[in-house]
């Protein structure tokens, strides 16, 4: 008896767990027994997806039963299975509809004490000895009867289809020439943009509230978030004009402005071509390509593409010319090939001056190589 006390308590101590399991696991079953809008694969024999017209036959097929079951009574006529699953019927027309879960669980409770026989009606003297205050319940047979008054209702409003009605073309005409007053020739659809600009501008509401909320939990880090903000707005906005001053600051300059001596338009720019033109004719490629190369500076600077104020690197003035500008890329190239000669002491061949010359014509002529 000693030994097996151990096994008892052990058996005991299973049988009490595996209890507990149960009970909890339907407590959370129960919990979360509601049915989402967009709800994943149905459990089988839980509910359907319907069309308007399986929904139709499935309650004219259940109003008879009802009559059946109210009639007989008994497990053969009123068996829950007969209800058959609930329906999500379609809200609209479309194949994306929204969808809606029509419950017959009630119905199916109903069923299952309709094989009951009625309690006797309690009188209201009976009620008032026996100290029961609540009203009378309704017999499972009145409950039958208003089960069948509820499908027919239901039956009815399921059988007003839903009609798409053709547009009158008289009323079109009126619209028409509604909207082609005077009040309405103003209005336009909104474009891309506006909605994009509003949505920011939402954001921005919503982070605005947020800091606002947050500021009244905690002040020091409502302040760092708000004043963070207006740091990164001003920063931002320092940089753009700092990049717009330097794309059109050569617009500043005054027309009439002359060129400074050391400028490199101090000296006509067909003047650097010819000395470019004699030096290739003695085959001089080097000098001959730091000679197109600043007749092509000259002559961009004497069109104001920047101040002619001081001297300055090919590099400061390559920097001058806006990305997008198009005679960008052309003098990226020709500067290129000018410091790989002039200054990186490369052996300069005609292949080298043609292309220069090439470029540097282009842009003197007002295109992009």
């Amino acid at each position: 008896m000693t030994a097996r006390q151990p096994l008892v308590r052990w058996l005991a101590t299973t049988a009490l767990a595996a209890g507990f399991s149960a009970a909890f696991s339907g407590a959370l079953a129960f919990a979360v027994s509601p049915i989402p809008s967009s709800a994943p694969t149905p459990p089988p024999g839980r509910w359907r997806d319907a069309s308007l017209d399986d929904y139709r036959k499935h309650l004219a097929q259940l109003i008879p039963l009802v009559l059946s079951c109210g009639k007989a009574r008994d497990l053969k006529n009123c068996d829950p299975l007969l209800i058959g699953p609930d329906d999500r019927i379609p809200l609209s027309e479309g194949p994306n509809a929204a969808r809606r879960l029509v419950r017959f669980g009630w119905l199916r409770v109903l069923f299952s004490r309709a094989e009951e026989p009625d309690e006797p009606a309690t009188s209201s003297d009976d009620a008032q000895k026996s100290g029961n205050t609540q009203a009378s319940q309704p017999t499972t047979s009145q409950l039958l009867q208003a089960a069948t008054n509820r499908l027919t209702d239901d039956l009815a409003q399921a059988s007003r289809a839903l009609r798409t009605e053709s547009g009158n073309p008289r009323e079109r005409e009126m619209m028409q020439e509604v909207l082609a007053g005077r009040d309405f020739r103003g209005l336009e659809q909104p474009s891309a943009r506006d909605t994009v600009m509003e949505k920011v501008g939402a954001w921005l509401n919503r982070l605005v509230q947020s800091a606002t909320r947050l500021r009244a939990r905690s002040a020091w880090i409502g302040r760092l978030l708000v004043w963070g903000f207006v740091l990164a707005v001003c920063v931002g906005l320092v940089v753009f004009l700092l990049q717009l001053e330097r794309r059109w600051r050569v617009r500043l300059v005054p027309e009439s402005r002359e060129a400074a001596p050391s400028a490199a338009s101090a000296r006509n720019w067909q003047l650097c071509l010819d000395d470019a033109r004699r030096a290739a004719a003695a085959r001089n490629w080097r000098e001959a390509i730091h000679f197109v190369y600043w007749a092509a500076i000259s002559r961009l600077e004497s069109r104001r593409l920047w101040p002619a104020d001081r001297a300055r690197t090919p590099r400061e003035y390559l920097a001058l010319v806006a990305p997008e500008d198009p005679r960008q890329t052309g003098l990226a190239a020709l500067t290129g090939s000018f410091e790989r000669v002039w200054y990186g002491g490369r052996v300069a061949v005609e292949s080298d001056y043609r292309r220069a010359e090439e470029i540097a014509t282009s842009l003197i002529e007002g295109g992009a190589a």
